[in-house]
Order: structure tokens, then C-alpha cells, then sequence
């Protein structure tokens, strides 16, 4: 388990990468995209920038993290000698099964496959490899090097074996490992996204404004940031799509998006990464919040 391979260089894969290789791993760094593959690497040079101001890391293992990460556009030559590989690219259930099925062709014998999948179906993931016994999702949060929790999900087929290594792995990386079935949405994203929808529909109905709503949750729950601003923050295009996973999966209602988060994502109004969503915002930078969208 010394070869770590992530595919996708986005938020997430980047982070996951940033994580392994901080903790000692060789990671391989794997997207189709260079461009992205360049800017991935920036981005964790600048999150580790950000660690050693803060006293958390030294410049000594800012330098050792970097070495332990290579980028490629080859899936093949970057899975080739894992011990894990780590998916996370876009939430399109498509897009996931072809990976899989390359990477089952692809990874050694034995290499255990994990999806960091918010929402899709592990047990859907694993069936399209000869191996489902060594699929299990690892859903990290987002910013993965900040946030300790990783939802480990299991899919009927998944060895303890396997679950237990994982379990441990993820200890090793300094996060808390909670392990949960599979079923839509799994745990976190079955609780928040109804949470998230409820809130788009309060906007929608008029019960209260965006800064209302954020500020009753952040006030009254203790939440560290409000729903309407947590959903720019995740991207408006992924939670619904997450929440048309919910709706799908438990064909009922309540998982119904609320036609506002519909038409916003079809306006091309995203959250944070269009700079413009439930707030305004300097485009790709959260800490700029301009002004409300909606007054």
C-alpha cells in the first residue's frame, strides 16, 4: 500500500493527492487534462504554503510532499503499480463505470479500488469490475486537507479485509474513518442534502432571504456556515445532481430538487467556481463574497 493512485486533479483529487503524499505515500496524480494536472499541483503547493504559515508542516515537508507526487495523463502507467486507487473525478455515474472498468483492466491483481463518490451507487460501481470484493467508496470531505472525516462505504460484496485496511489506512492519514452502508446518498449527503434542498425551497416560497436563512442556521444550530452558502460552496451543479441521485434511488417526493436549484444550475449559476450563485462572489475565491445574488 505504498503506491497510491488518484484519479481526477479537481477539488477533491487534489486534496486526496495532497493528503497521501503528506503522509508519506508516492502518489500517482492521474487526469486526461494537463492544464489541470499543472494547476492541481499549484494548488496543493499553495495549500502547503498555507499549512507551514500556520506552523503546521515545515518547508522540509512541503519539499517531500511535492516529491512524492507524479502527474500523469497515462491511467494505465499510473495505476500500474498501486496498491490503491483512489477515483474522483466529476459525479456522473457514466463517466465512474468507464473509469472503472479501465482500471479494473489496468491495476494489479489485489490493488483495492475505492471511489470518492458522494452519492452513486457503490454496489453499481463495483459490478462493472471482476473484482467487487476490493471496491469500497472513500468519501472525503471537502477541503480534504482540512476536514478529518472519511465516510467509508461498504458495498454488499466489499471484504471485511478490505474494509479493515482502509479503516486503518485512513487513520494514517490523521482522519477519523466512519464506516456506513450503501444506500442513496449514504450518510452525510442523505442528512445535508435535504437540509440544502428545504433551505433553496424556504428562498423559493419567500419564508425568508439568503442571508436570513444562512444566518438562523449559523446562529441557531451552531453551523459553521449556512445552508445557502455551504451549497455555493459545494457547487449548485453537484448538489443536483446528488439530490437527483436521492430522488432516483428512493423514488419518493420529498428528494424532489426544488425547481430554483433547477433553474439556477440551468442559468449556468453554480456557486463559488462561476461567481455567482445563492451570493456573488470574486469568481473561484470563497473568502470574496461581493454581494447577495438574491436581495
Amino acid at each position: 500500500m505504498k503506491n497510491i493512485s488518484v484519479i481526477g486533479s479537481g477539488t477533491m483529487g487534489n486534496g486526496i493527492a495532497h493528503v497521501f503524499a503528506q503522509a508519506g505515500y508516492e502518489v500517482s496524480l492521474i487526469d486526461i487534462n494537463a492544464a489541470q494536472l499543472e494547476k492541481a499541483i499549484a494548488t496543493i503547493t499553495k495549500n502547503l504554503d498555507r499549512q507551514i504559515a500556520k506552523e503546521v508542516i515545515t518547508e522540509k515537508q512541503k519539499v517531500a510532499t511535492l516529491k512524492n507526487i507524479t502527474a500523469t495523463t497515462d491511467i494505465s502507467s499510473g495505476v500500474k503499480n498501486a496498491g490503491l486507487v483512489v477515483e474522483a473525478a466529476s459525479e456522473n455515474i457514466d463517466l465512474k463505470l468507464k473509469i472503472f472498468q479501465t482500471i479494473d483492466e489496468t491495476a494489479p491483481v489485489g490493488c483495492i479500488l475505492a471511489t470518492n463518490t458522494s452519492s452513486i451507487s457503490i454496489t453499481k460501481i463495483a459490478a462493472v469490475t471482476k473484482r467487487p470484493q476490493l471496491v469500497i467508496g472513500m468519501h472525503f470531505m471537502n477541503p480534504v486537507p482540512i476536514m478529518k472525516l472519511v465516510e467509508i462505504i461498504k458495498n454488499p460484496a466489499t471484504t471485511k479485509e478490505v474494509t479493515e485496511t482502509i479503516v486503518t489506512l485512513t487513520k494514517q492519514l490523521n482522519k477519523i474513518p466512519c464506516v456506513v452502508n450503501d444506500a442513496p446518498g449514504f450518510i452525510a449527503n442523505r442528512i445535508l442534502m435535504p437540509m440544502i434542498n428545504e433551505a433553496i425551497y424556504s428562498l423559493h416560497e419567500g419564508v425568508a432571504g439568503v442571508e436570513e436563512i444562512d444566518t438562523i442556521m449559523k446562529l441557531g444550530m451552531a453551523h459553521p456556515m449556512g445552508p445557502l452558502q455551504l451549497a455555493d460552496f459545494i457547487g449548485l451543479d453537484v448538489c443536483l445532481s446528488i439530490i437527483n441521485v436521492l430522488h432516483d434511488g428512493f423514488q419518493t417526493p420529498k428528494y424532489a430538487p426544488c425547481p430554483l436549484l433547477v433553474e439556477m444550475v440551468s442559468k449556468g449559476k453554480l456557486g463559488i467556481k462561476t461567481g455567482e450563485g445563492f451570493y456573488e462572489y470574486t469568481t473561484g475565491n470563497k473568502d470574496l463574497i461581493v454581494s447577495k445574488a438574491f436581495q
